[in-house]
């Protein structure tokens, strides 16, 4: 299987592992770490292009997991977390990973925040090496070992 198919595939189990669980994942906590999640694979490279920043905003507005809340709280919850990140890559990492920790108290809202991460990075076919370790890095932050999420 080519690697473009595997990454289609990973991402896909994902969320239908993420839609599954979707009654349990309804705290505030696990809302503000799906967001900085969501705005540090964004911003991986450390820049968030218009039409990067609006790919990953639809797909936070259609996801059906993230449906548990409104839309424009995740939205202005993501965006505020990007402008930290492009203000300055390093600070802001370490501020949206304080965001992701707060999911670690509860491990089923912790490995959601992972799969939404990884949901995220391959959505345009292409999980690349920064993604990844942005990924790996919240694992860390989550009490999580990556190799669980093949990371």
């Amino acid at each position: 299987m080519a690697l473009w198919d595997r990454i289609k595939e990973s991402a896909s189990q994902m969320q239908t592992q993420l839609v599954a669980k979707k009654n349990d994942l309804k705290s505030g906590a696990f809302r503000d770490a799906s967001m900085a999640m969501c705005a540090l694979v964004a911003a991986a490279d450390g820049t968030v292009d218009p039409s990067e920043r609006q790919r990953v905003a639809q797909l936070i507005a259609t996801n059906e997991v993230l449906q548990n809340f409104p839309a424009d709280d995740l939205r202005r919850r993501f965006e505020d977390n990007l402008n930290k990140l492009t203000a300055d890559f390093a600070f802001g990492k370490v501020s949206v990973l304080q965001e992701i920790a707060k999911a670690k108290k509860k491990p089923a809202e912790a490995r959601a925040v992972v799969q939404i991460g990884i949901v995220i990075g391959g959505a345009d076919g292409d999980f690349d090496k920064t993604e990844q370790a942005v990924v790996r890095e919240a694992c860390y932050a989550l009490d999580l070992p990556p190799h669980e999420f093949d990371l």
